[in-house]
């Protein structure tokens, strides 16, 4: 048996095998024809989660803050983490709801790519710099769809299918609503449409194509709103009794119980269809919780002790990198590290500062940090 014959065999034995509403692995979409995939064993969202896992973005994961940074505890969550726990989390949702847990992998494993180094607080530090340079604003959800469909692979982008970058485009937003039904049909136009509709007006509701997405976008919540939690507790910004009493009566006071309450109800509900979601109890007790940790974590004075310099150093990295391009100097990191080989479509298409910004995006919180070393403290350091 050849090896396009067994995936087409796996390709039959899945449609077999998946609920009414999944996206079957034949269905998956490319922006251009891919002999690699269409002649390989493996089936089309599989090929796509290898891509992202082996991807230079899924490894700098490693060193991207989550919610807190520049603080020195090894037991804090960073994103690598929190990726993990969403692939695992929808994966888990998606078997007992039928649904494609390869499609679901690949989306949670990309999903959050794009992000700027210091979480929340980079991504809006440079959406702020760069806006000034003539920017769109910068997303970290746009950002991540595009560095798996044009950055990667020096310019040439991984052909991944268009569910996944989908479900990566929609996966960002606060969902209180308590279910979540697909936007079926698409095709890339609309994905192209969407990611200009959302750099024209960043409050633009996305919905994803596929129950698969869908599921990612409510587990990327399930994953964090707990964990977050208790990484507070850790830093001692709150202490376990200070969670509202009705968030600990539906869904508990740990994470795991958090999880745990939030993942039953979701798949008990959605059991029910068309769409996924939570019961309007659960959906309610995640509201609070949501609005507890922005009061208490997210919007917390004491995690934003270190805001105003790492705002700083975004300008600064931002104006010397500018400067470097502008002057034409060929011996600077970002034409070392980033520009060095890149195809010729992006060097033609990508105006100065935007280069900037997907170089600056890119980094780790550490390479971010020693490249302002290397800005302000040139030469050796005694």
């Amino acid at each position: 048996m050849d090896l396009k014959k067994l995936r087409q065999d796996m390709d039959s034995q899945e449609a077999g095998r998946l609920g009414p509403g999944a996206c079957p692995s034949a269905a998956a979409i490319r922006r251009r024809p891919d002999p690699a995939v269409e002649s390989g064993h493996r089936q089309n969202f599989q090929v796509d989660a290898d891509r992202i896992l082996h991807s230079l973005a899924y490894t700098r994961y490693i060193d991207k803050t989550q919610v807190f940074y520049l603080v020195r505890n090894d037991h804090i969550t960073h994103r690598v983490l929190h990726v993990q726990l969403v692939s695992k989390i929808s994966r888990t949702i998606g078997r007992l709801l039928g649904l494609n847990e390869d499609l679901i992998e690949a989306i949670a494993l990309g999903h959050d790519l794009g992000h700027a180094p210091f979480g929340h607080d980079g991504e809006a530090y440079l959406s702020q710099v760069g806006q000034a340079h003539g920017l769109k604003p910068f997303l970290h959800a746009l950002q991540s769809v595009r560095a798996l469909d044009v950055l990667e692979h020096k310019g040439l982008g991984l052909n991944l299918s268009l569910q996944v970058l989908d479900g990566i485009l929609c996966h960002d937003g606060e969902v209180d609503e308590t279910g979540l039904e697909p936007k079926r049909g698409k095709d890339f136009g609309d994905l192209d449409a969407e990611v200009a509709a959302k750099e024209a007006e960043t409050g633009t509701p996305l919905t994803p194509m596929t129950l698969e997405g869908c599921v990612v976008r409510l587990a990327d919540t399930i994953a964090y709103i707990g964990r977050d939690v208790e990484d507070a507790i850790r830093l001692g910004l709150i202490e376990r009794r200070d969670l509202p009493p009705r968030v600990v009566e539906v869904l508990g006071q740990t994470n795991g119980t958090i999880v745990y309450r939030l993942v039953e109800d979701l798949i008990e509900t959605s059991l029910k269809g068309p769409g996924v979601g939570f019961s309007g109890p659960a959906a309610a007790a995640l509201k609070a919780l949501k609005d507890f940790n922005r009061e208490r974590i997210y919007f917390n004075p004491r995690v934003k002790v270190h805001a105003a310099r790492i705002r700083n150093l975004f300008d600064l990295l931002f104006e010397a990198y500018l400067g470097q391009l502008e002057r034409g100097q060929e011996d600077g990191p970002i034409q070392r590290e980033f520009l060095a080989g890149m195809a010729p479509p992006y060097l033609d298409q990508a105006p100065p500062a935007l280069v900037v910004r997907d170089f600056l995006a890119g980094m780790t919180d550490d390479y971010f940090l020693r490249q302002a070393r290397d800005l302000l403290l040139p030469g050796p350091v005694l």
